[in-house]
């Protein structure tokens, strides 16, 4: 291959050149480059154009190498090399930079050459044939980085959709003051290293070396050093002992103590068709909706699938726009994925099928409390609710308004059919004939209103049928994860329907005007539990949430707490959180309560801290304790390393202000590590504990009591 230079003048990046490097924002990105003749030649044409090359000539280690340099784009010359040998190269990095959320760029001799078709199906994502001179490679290189670019800020905005398959129990610590490794019980099964007790040795980190293929030592011992000697992040990838099918991949972070490492598992035989993906939102395309609902139907299990229609989101784009319309498409996707995660987590679907149309689809089955419909009924009366609330960005208030048409699954149908069925009753609903935006529509039938009368006339009763009842999750403190408080939720066990999550129970309260008494009444249940605790519950917080409702009412302050005192429960004892949806438009209001609530010796929270667009204005206005990251948010921090850098800012400011942090929704290992070292100072979650009644609690805090002892 020919580097061709061009003359001066037109020559991009010339030594000396202040350039801002390929983005235009950041110099020196670093170019993974794979070549066996011309690694010289592409290096210096790279460096020229901005970029910080790390070249290899040959196919071993190239994996690990590229892991290592953080580059997202990867350079693989294929000039010259036999085609069972590039499609060999390409499987080998195509892996790890996808798993990276990078590009995979070839050099070619042809681009109608007949093996090309199966290095596309391998994993490259851009080609360049020909001569190359250096405006070509430099064209090249800065359209893979727009790629890469767009592919890391969808996979920020949408969480861990990498084609990597996460093992939430592998990971290991190394501490560098005593030189001992603390490896989790399912890594040390998965490499063969006896995990130590009181009677074996400790383990160093030559251990976890040897316990690698000879061939993938070399690798690790490099990233080792990298991140011991120069404090850097690192990355090595290895197979599984005896498993060469298997790789993984470890991620090594120093801090100051020493280093972790966050294993994760490469599924080099399966990769996810990326037309069954959403690029913006993350959510499943329609044709991923499609194939998901056929999967289903052919097992003869009926989903109900509800079509949501954004109204009037034009006048978003044209009156803010495009940059901000993109934006609210993936917060409405953060919402309804939200939604779901919480009623239906494991037989359910979120789809973004057009521009502003999204699908959620409901499976129905023997080991649901409520058939499919019916819940599919409940999620869109939640979901009117949830985007009507407004959303912030920057200095503007944004309100958007939705519409639903829901179709129930019939025998014998497909998924097309489903699909058109949802659309007429969308647009039936569009027409403003259906109560609450919402329509059913069945089979061929006209349309008929969903009428949720019964459940709002329902609630009305529940409260003096004992029907709404309070459960408690245990809050950790991330030092020693002993049980320091708890966050009271409600549940509504209706005679009918079943369980009614919190999200919904308040939905329907707020389209009956029913959300005060339902309020006070929970505010009081839960002090009067709390105030009855045992003896081994006396030092723990109670949490309780109070709506925008309950804040907008004059003598709210007042009233609440003469049911503090009345309870008998310790004012100091008590933490009062308001979430983001309650502070949009009662700011200063809250910042007066807030800093009243704090005088009468409360502490004060927000939660769901994150998930609006205003939350540093928050921090700047109102008078805080604690900062509750929400769910979303701390999940985010198993994604991408930009992920982790925002979840971290977020952390750090809290911090930084003097206020406790709260990490809500942990639900793996992983997730907890990387909290931690964030700085979170508490969590909640799955993880450690569900919500539970007062005497299951007094039960685990003993257990607690017991195993710290």
């Amino acid at each position: 291959m020919t580097i061709v230079r061009e003359p001066a003048a037109t020559r991009p990046h010339e030594e000396g050149d202040q350039s801002s490097g390929p983005s235009g924002d950041m110099g020196g990105l670093p170019l993974f480059i794979l070549s066996a003749a011309h690694r010289d030649a592409l290096s210096a044409c790279a460096a020229r154009a901005g970029w910080k090359p790390i070249a290899a000539r040959r196919l071993d280690r190239a994996e690990s190498r590229y892991l290592g340099s953080l580059a997202r784009i990867a350079v693989i010359d294929l000039r010259g090399v036999a085609p069972d040998d590039a499609l060999e190269m390409v499987k080998a990095l195509a892996a790890a930079v996808e798993a990276s959320g990078g590009a995979l760029l070839l050099l070619v001799e042809d681009v109608g050459a007949p093996h090309v078709p199966g290095l596309i199906a391998a994993g490259a994502t851009h080609l360049l044939d020909g001569e190359i001179d250096e405006t070509r490679f430099t064209i090249a290189l800065r359209t893979a980085d727009k790629l890469a670019e767009r592919l890391i800020g969808s996979l920020a905005a949408a969480g861990n959709r990498h084609a990597v398959a996460r093992s939430d129990g592998l990971f290991w610590r190394w501490n560098g003051a005593e030189r001992t490794l603390a490896i989790s019980p399912a890594l040390g099964d998965l490499l063969r290293i006896m995990v130590p007790d009181a009677d074996h040795a400790r383990l160093g980190i030559a251990d976890l070396v040897r316990a690698l293929d000879r061939a993938d030592r070399a690798g690790a011992v490099a990233a080792i050093r990298r991140a011991v000697d120069d404090l850097m992040p690192s990355a090595f990838a290895h197979a599984v002992p005896s498993q060469p099918d298997r790789r993984l991949v470890q991620h090594l972070y120093p801090d100051a103590q020493g280093f972790s490492g966050e294993v994760e598992e490469l599924d080099v035989h399966h990769r996810a068709n990326r037309r069954d993906r959403d690029p913006m939102t993350g959510l499943a395309s329609r044709q991923g909706a499609i194939r998901w609902l056929d999967h289903h139907l052919a097992q003869g299990r009926l989903p109900a699938v509800l079509l949501i229609g954004l109204g009037d989101f034009d006048r978003v784009n044209s009156a803010y726009g495009r940059l901000v319309g993109d934006a609210m498409l993936s917060r409405v996707a953060i919402r309804l994925q939200r939604l779901v995660d919480a009623m239906a987590p494991r037989d359910s679907l979120v789809a973004r099928i057009t521009g502003t149309e999204f699908v959620i689809a409901v499976l129905g089955g023997p080991e649901t409390a409520l058939p499919s419909v019916e819940r599919a009924t409940l999620l869109a009366q939640q979901i009117v609710a949830e985007i009507s609330r407004p959303f912030n960005a920057g200095d503007y208030l944004i309100r958007l308004t939705a519409r639903c048409g829901l179709a129930p699954g019939q025998s014998g149908d497909a998924a097309e059919t489903i699909l058109r069925r949802a659309s007429n009753a969308l647009a039936d609903a569009r027409r403003g004939s259906a109560q609450g935006g919402i329509r059913i529509r069945v089979a061929d039938e006209a349309s008929r209103i969903v009428d949720d009368d019964r459940l709002q006339n329902d609630l009305r009763h529940a409260l003096d049928s004992g029907q709404i009842q309070l459960l408690f999750q245990p809050q950790y403190a991330m030092e020693d994860d002993s049980i320091v408080g708890v966050e009271a939720l409600a549940r509504w066990q209706h005679p009918h329907y079943g369980e009614i999550g919190a999200g919904a129970l308040f939905a329907i309260a707020e389209r009956s005007d029913f959300m005060l008494p339902l309020s006070d009444h929970i505010h009081a249940r839960a002090l009067a539990e709390a105030a009855a605790w045992p003896e081994e519950l006396r030092d723990l917080r109670l949490a309780i949430n109070v709506t925008a409702a309950d804040i907008s009412e004059p003598d709210f302050l007042q009233n609440f707490l003469q049911t503090v005192d009345a309870s008998g429960f310790a004012r100091e004892r008590l933490t009062v959180e308001l979430t983001e949806s309650g502070l949009v438009e009662h700011l200063a209001g809250a910042s007066l309560l807030l800093t009243q609530l704090r005088e009468a010796g409360l502490k004060v929270a927000v939660d769901d801290f994150g998930t609006g667009y205003s939350s540093l204005a928050y921090l700047k206005a109102l008078p805080l304790d604690y900062l509750k990251i929400d769910r979303s948010i701390a999940r985010d921090i198993e994604g991408t390393a930009r992920d982790r850098v925002i979840v971290r800012a977020i952390i750090d400011m809290g911090r930084s202000l003097g206020l406790g942090v709260i990490a809500e929704g942990v639900e793996t290992e992983q997730q907890l590590a990387l909290l931690a070292r964030a700085g979170c100072t508490c969590y909640q979650g799955f993880l450690r504990s569900p919500a539970i009644a007062s005497d299951k609690l007094a039960d685990l805090v003993r257990a607690s009591q017991r195993s710290a002892t």
